[in-house]
C-alpha cells in the first residue's frame, strides 16, 4: 500500500465511472504527486484496496465493509437497452412488468441485486455487459443494466429508456480505514468538494461524515440554523418523463434466441 513517500497516488475505477473531473482537480492542486488510473471490473469488489492495488477507488455498491470506508457518492438510474425500432422506444419509460414478454438478457458482469429477473430468461448468460448489448443489437433481447453502462457500450442502432421500478447502482468511494493517509483524505475532500483552501483533519474511523464545526466557531452562522450541506454526498434527483407505462411495449421483434 502507498504511503505519504509513494511516488504515485493510484486510483481504481469500475467501467461506467468517470474520475477524469476529480482527477483533474488532483493535477491542478498536488501536481508533484502523479495520480495513475487503475480500471478494474465491476464484480471485483473492493479487492483492489485490500489487496494494496489502490489507495482508493470508486466502486459499485454493495459490497463487504469490513476494515473498509465507504462514502455512497450517487445511485444510478437503471435503463433498459433495446433497439431502436422496438415498441419500448416510442415510450418514455417502462416498469419492470412491461418488460414480463421480453427476453431479458442477465451477463455475467450484471452489478443489479435482482431479486428476481423479469421477463424471459434468455437460453445462456453472456460474458460481459458489452456482449449483452451485442446480442440485443441481434435482437435476441433487451438489456437493463445502469445508465452510465448503457451510454458506455453505445452504438448506433441501441437506445435505451428509464425502469422506474428496477433495482439500482450505486457508486462509492472506498479505502482501507487503516490506510487514511493525507493523500487520501485529499482525494477524498476533492470528491466530496472540500476547496484548497478548507482546513483538512482526519476524519473518524467511518469515513462517511467530516467533524461538524462547533456554533461557537461558524461565524456569520445563526444560532440554530442547520449545517452546511456536503456537496459530494448529495444525491441526483430522479428525472422522469412523461409515462408510456399504460401502452403496450411488446416483444422483441425476433423470436426467442
Amino acid at each position: 500500500m502507498n504511503d505519504e513517500s509513494a511516488p504515485v497516488f493510484r486510483l481504481s475505477y469500475v467501467p461506467g465511472v468517470t474520475p477524469a473531473k476529480w482527477v483533474r482537480v488532483w493535477k491542478d492542486r498536488i501536481p508533484d504527486v502523479p495520480i495513475e488510473l487503475v480500471p478494474i471490473e465491476s464484480t471485483s469488489g473492493a479487492e483492489c484496496v485490500r489487496n494494496g492495488m489502490a489507495d482508493i477507488a470508486l466502486l459499485r455498491l454493495p459490497l463487504e465493509r469490513d476494515g473498509l470506508s465507504v462514502i455512497t457518492l450517487y445511485t444510478e438510474t437503471s435503463v433498459v437497452v433495446v433497439p431502436k425500432e422496438h415498441a419500448i422506444a416510442a415510450v418514455d419509460e417502462v416498469t419492470v412488468s412491461d418488460l414480463a414478454e421480453e427476453t431479458v438478457l442477465h451477463p455475467l458482469d450484471d452489478v443489479l441485486d435482482w431479486v428476481s429477473l423479469p421477463g424471459e430468461e434468455s437460453f445462456e448468460r453472456p460474458e460481459t455487459t458489452e456482449d449483452a448489448i451485442s446480442h440485443v443489437a441481434s435482437e435476441v433481447g433487451v438489456l437493463v443494466t445502469p445508465q452510465s453502462l448503457a451510454r458506455l457500450h453505445h452504438r448506433k442502432d441501441l437506445t435505451y429508456r428509464p425502469v422506474v421500478d428496477a433495482p439500482q447502482s450505486q457508486v462509492g468511494l472506498v479505502w482501507l480505514t487503516d490506510h487514511t493517509t493525507d493523500h487520501v483524505d485529499e482525494f477524498v475532500g476533492i470528491v466530496r468538494g472540500r476547496t484548497a483552501n478548507s482546513s483538512r483533519g482526519r476524519r473518524g474511523d467511518s469515513g462517511t461524515e467530516d467533524a461538524p464545526k462547533s456554533p461557537s466557531k461558524r461565524r456569520g452562522e445563526r444560532q440554530g440554523s442547520q449545517p452546511r450541506k456536503i456537496v459530494g454526498d448529495k444525491k441526483p434527483k430522479s428525472r422522469r418523463g412523461t409515462t408510456g407505462r399504460g401502452k403496450s411495449v411488446g416483444r422483441s421483434r425476433r423470436g426467442r434466441g
